[in-house]
């Protein structure tokens, strides 16, 4: 794992550990990952979902022993991420999703279909998009990339820019 993914895991893990007990049925959206192994290697009841379409299969989230739902930087990955925020039976929330850089483009890779962004959200858009399918945003962090030196334009304003916006929700 290089230290820019360490740095940002180690920042969702610090959001995380304030807003979920480790006595927390956590359900993470996407399959089982660095990420999600580092939060259960910690002592949390982690589980992920199985690699199903979450834009039309939403079983995963209609379980009522969920207690808290988890989706790091999948909502962009999805064509209408509405439909399962508006399905979650869970009454808690933790998303973080890429923000909308002004000078680039968004992440598309051309080989792979489940490896594109179909979105990069504006705070505003985000939350509005949490407000519309019934959720409260109870806490809100932005960050910006692991610093990274290289020389440019791009490069400089990857460093100076917010790029992760995570939020902590619960059910209205």
């Amino acid at each position: 794992m290089n230290k820019a993914t360490e740095w940002r895991y180690k920042k969702t893990y610090s959001f995380l550990s304030k807003h979920c007990t480790k006595s927390d049925n956590i359900l993470d959206l996407g399959t089982s990952n660095h990420l999600s192994q580092l939060i259960q290697e910690k002592g949390y009841n982690i589980t992920n979902t199985k690699g199903e379409n979450l834009d039309i299969e939403f079983e995963s989230v209609l379980n009522d022993n969920i207690d808290i739902v988890t989706a790091f930087e999948i909502f962009e990955h999805m064509l209408a991420p509405f439909n399962i925020l508006n399905k979650i039976r869970a009454n808690r929330l933790i998303a973080s999703v890429p923000l909308k850089l002004w000078f680039a483009e968004s992440y598309w890779n051309n080989d792979n279909d489940w490896d594109k962004h179909y979105h990069e959200f504006e705070k505003k858009q985000f939350n509005f998009l949490l407000k519309n399918t019934g959720w409260n945003i109870i806490d809100t962090e932005t960050w910006k990339p692991y610093p990274q030196f290289k020389f440019g334009i791009r490069p400089f304003l990857r460093m100076i820019t917010p790029r992760y916006y995570v939020v902590y929700c619960e059910r209205i």
